[in-house]
């Protein structure tokens, strides 16, 4: 097997992968070096990838058990992915800053897109590293939010006046808010593979941070949903046909650019579970989670 390549995009988030067909089967080293690319770029992009459904869900399973979305319509082949289909009947609701399924109490660990029809210009993504928008803060900064929790909330990234609960009619929206009830995560959280830390809130499902007041909540969310957005952390990815990206959900925001209606624009993603967020200041010495403001020692970045 050739060994797989990566050529970055740019000097903190993105690269493309190189010497790897998806559709045939992929060895242990293949599988292990796609993984150290992804940690380390945090989204990787694959070119000319012609997947079936099955072939698409396969290849994310490798990477661990997946996540069935209450919403989006599955696909037949491999329910456990789901069609992004957007065009002028259906316009996209993911043209706002956001890290997948954060309103569950284990988010989503990664994501796979693979793009199936693609307008003639547009419809680009954008993905923003959540490490150096959290490094880019000043230190005192750093130490206020690192203590902090926030809410995030199923029924704010999915109203029930929006696209996609429409879509799915009102019985299925329901019980999807009733499944999904609000859930809470720190506002910092500790990569649990490579132990840096990144900011975990985002504006489609951060209503509010715990033990503030409402208005100092709004403050200090608006203030980080405006500073992640600063092109210095982002990598902006134009589609081809065929290709994938594959994205470290943890550390990581993305945005689809709505500028391609009235065109159509079709996407499959299957999407990867991972585990329940956590600081490292927060487990005990044993690197067990424990009470607020311990901090573990260096390398004890595997909750018990």
């Amino acid at each position: 097997m050739p060994r797989v390549t990566f050529t970055p995009l740019t000097s903190t988030i993105g690269a493309l992968v190189g010497q790897v067909d998806l559709s045939r089967p992929l060895d242990e080293e293949q599988l292990a070096a796609i993984q150290a690319g992804l940690l380390r770029h945090k989204v990787i992009f694959f070119e000319n990838q012609r997947l079936t459904p099955v072939q698409h869900r396969d290849f994310a399973a490798r990477f661990g058990a997946l996540h069935t979305h209450p919403l989006y319509p599955g696909v037949p082949e491999a329910p456990e992915l789901f069609t992004l289909d957007n065009h002028r009947d259906n316009p996209t609701d993911n043209d706002s800053w956001h890290t997948d399924g954060t309103f569950i109490q284990t988010p989503p660990r990664a994501a796979i897109l693979h793009a199936h029809r693609l307008p003639a210009c547009g419809g680009d993504t954008l993905w923003s590293d959540m490490q150096a928008a959290f490094e880019a803060l000043s230190p005192s900064l750093r130490d206020f939010l690192v203590g902090l929790d926030a809410v995030h909330d199923f029924a704010r990234g999915f109203p029930a006046d929006g696209v996609v609960a429409r879509g799915a009619g009102a019985e299925k929206h329901a019980r999807a808010v009733a499944a999904n009830p609000p859930v809470i995560h720190p506002v910092i959280r500790t990569h649990p593979e490579t132990g840096a830390d990144g900011l975990f809130v985002n504006a489609t499902f951060t209503d509010r941070i715990v033990d503030l007041t409402r208005k100092e909540s709004d403050a200090v969310l608006g203030m980080l949903f405006e500073h992640i957005q600063k092109p210095e952390f982002i990598v902006r990815w134009r589609w081809s046909e065929n290709a994938i990206a594959f994205w470290d959900n943890q550390i990581t925001q993305h945005y689809a650019v709505n500028d391609y209606l009235p065109a159509r624009r079709i996407m499959v993603r299957a999407t990867i579970l991972g585990d329940r967020p956590w600081h490292a200041s927060r487990l005990d010495a044993c690197g067990r989670r424990g009470r607020p403001g311990r901090r573990a020692p260096a390398g004890a970045f595997q909750p018990a």
